[in-house]
């Protein structure tokens, strides 16, 4: 009889496999669902058109936009001028960005787009944001931007002139996207 190379096959024990089909193993806790965000904590508010465009085959908005009403909200910040974060020389990128779809948001309609400041890094600043219709939350976002040096496209820290002038833009509470 030759010998064997490889260890014979065994059946699966099926306590164990039954086990973990119906969840008699631990298994991790379920999610929290997050807290629903409430406009009044975002102290940065602009408002905006829902547009035909943004409309996908279903006739409601489709995902992408909000990519677009959210980067709206960010820009109405951070380059008017007015509101002292683009000093010469420097300017700010987006380096990520999580979105939540919490509702569907329909053509016609204006909605309401609020943005916190939730926290800084060395040369970051993260975003929370939301996108209101009607008095409800259909989308809310976390974005990273980071401040570079225009020359060279390398982050750069933030200077005390942006800190300060972030300062009122501050989350109200800790709402979090």
């Amino acid at each position: 009889m030759p010998a064997m190379l490889h260890a014979p096959l065994r059946e699966p024990d099926k306590k164990a496999v039954k086990a973990r089909l119906f969840g008699v193993l631990p298994v991790n806790a379920p999610a929290r669902p997050a807290a629903l965000p409430r406009l009044d904590d975002y102290p940065f508010r602009v408002s905006d058109n829902v547009r035909f465009g943004d409309l996908d085959p279903n006739q409601h908005v489709n995902n992408a936009s909000y990519a677009v009403y959210f980067e709206t909200g960010r820009v109405a910040l951070v380059k008017d001028r007015k509101y002292g974060l683009m000093p010469p020389g420097l300017a700010w990128m987006m380096v990520r960005l999580d979105m939540s779809f919490r509702g569907e948001l329909h053509w016609p309609g204006t909605i309401e787009l609020g943005l916190g400041v939730s926290r800084f890094g060395r040369t970051s600043v993260v975003f929370d944001q939301v996108v209101f219709s009607e008095g409800r939350c259909v989308a809310s976002a976390q974005a990273t931007s980071v401040l570079i040096a225009e020359a060279s496209h390398r982050p750069t820290p933030l200077t005390e002139e942006i800190l300060r002038n972030l300062e009122p833009w501050r989350m109200r509470t800790s709402a979090g996207a």
